[in-house]
């Protein structure tokens, strides 16, 4: 696994100073003060690396790119980078060789920015292994717990309740009922009755303005040439009472009439 791991570059800065510094003698933290700051013992360039979880601080040359010391990192912050009390823009850091000798020399930046950088791109990494290691120990953790078999055992069934229709699985269900051209309808609502329009009253504009037509006289098989002749008969042929019933109020108003001049004897009354 270790072989195909890639390696990454996390942070380069061209100009680094590195200073050789005297042993540690009390719990206190480096000072910075102590070194000889204007005389830096040598200077290139810094590389940042990761490879897996391991970071890796690499002094090299600036113009060959000739590694001159690497620092691996484990953990940050740690034992391999310290800051000094200080200042802000120096480290010490912890360098090794193939052979497992170490020994610690000091670091530090002509621009602040650039030791800020190189401090963020060490935290960036670390959280992002601390990330990784819970996600794999949550996953290890879902792994190993009891899985829940919720598929169905031989023989065993489920009740479905679709709307007020109750199945069982398996059970064929009841057919429902057709109409014409094959479309499924739904009984009527129980006790509904159907509505019947209710007819408008005539209004009373309507009925003040209405007349009722006079009534006709019926007659069976008479053409028009009896019809005629009914006319010219004279009024004792024509019957009382249909006589009284068309023409008997216009008769009475006629002889309430003063002067009215007398009625030729050629012209039938009726």
């Amino acid at each position: 696994a270790a072989e195909l791991e890639y390696e990454s570059v996390l942070c380069v800065k061209p100009d680094v100073n590195v200073y050789r510094i005297p042993p540690r003698t009390s719990n206190r933290g480096y000072r910075a003060s102590d070194w000889k700051l204007d005389h830096p013992d040598w200077t290139g360039r810094l590389r940042v690396t990761s490879k897996g979880k391991t970071a890796y601080v690499k002094l090299e040359d600036k113009v060959s790119g000739e590694l001159f010391a690497q620092a691996p990192i484990d953990q940050y912050p740690g034992i391999a980078v310290e800051t000094v009390t200080d200042s802000s823009r120096y480290f010490v850091i912890r360098i090794q060789d193939g052979t497992g000798r170490s020994a610690f020399i000091g670091i530090g930046f002509t621009d602040r920015g650039d030791a800020f950088d190189f401090n963020v791109s060490l935290q960036d990494h670390f959280k992002w292994v601390k990330q990784e290691t819970e996600i794999s120990k949550e996953t290890l953790e879902a792994d190993t717990r009891p899985k829940l078999d919720l598929g169905f055992k031989e023989g065993q069934t489920i009740k479905l309740n679709i709307g007020n229709m109750t199945t069982k699985k398996g059970g064929a269900a009841k057919p429902r009922v057709s109409g014409s051209g094959g479309l499924s309808l739904l009984p009527p609502p129980p006790g509904g009755k159907t509505a019947v329009p209710s007819i408008p009253p005539p209004s009373s504009t309507s009925t003040a303005n209405h007349v009722t037509p006079p009534p006709m006289l019926k007659s069976s098989n008479r053409s028009s040439t009896d019809i005629l002749l009914d006319l010219d008969a004279p009024a004792s042929k024509i019957p009382t009472s249909t006589t009284a019933d068309i023409w008997g109020d216009f008769n009475t108003a006629s002889s309430g009439v003063p002067n009215q001049a007398p009625q030729q004897s050629n012209w039938v009354q009726f």
